[in-house]
């Protein structure tokens, strides 16, 4: 599991590759990037607040967008940063749905240094994909 930001995409966005072994791996890898984004040192962020995200898409590509879209709502209308701890997918069609469990903690200015505000996922250059050794996302973010 593992994710690495590029430069070469955007220039007054933040992108980023995600990878993973299994689908859910690379969601929840994907997830990582976007708190990295918001919280360099996610580090500090403590387990006082559980969420159970749930949501519902087409295709595995509009699952990971409307999955991000969640928890950059949760920081939004909620003021929360959350960590994604576990992510199950299932694909039974016509829809494919997500449960995940998150932990995390209310924004908190005197602990928190936020690097950046991400206002939205983009569709531009929005792509999931299986690879030989997994699944990967390339994201970029609106900030």
């Amino acid at each position: 599991m593992s994710y690495e930001f590029l430069d070469d995409i955007a220039t007054a966005d933040v992108a980023f590759k995600a990878s993973g072994s299994t689908l859910p791996e690379m969601f929840r890898c994907a997830a990582e990037a976007v708190l990295h984004v918001m919280l360099p040192d996610a580090g500090q962020l403590m387990a006082r607040r559980r969420r159970t995200i749930r949501v519902a898409a087409q295709d595995v590509e509009m699952l990971l967008f409307q999955f991000l879209q969640e928890l950059i709502f949760l920081k939004d209308a909620r003021k929360l940063l959350m960590r994604v701890k576990d992510v199950q997918i299932d694909e039974d069609r016509p829809r494919v749905t997500l449960q995940a469990r998150a932990e995390g903690e209310p924004i908190d200015p005197r602990r928190h240094q936020l690097n950046v505000d991400i206002k939205a996922v983009t569709l531009h250059q929005f792509c999931v994909r299986q690879i030989p050794d997994g699944w990967e996302a390339v994201v970029v973010l609106d900030i």
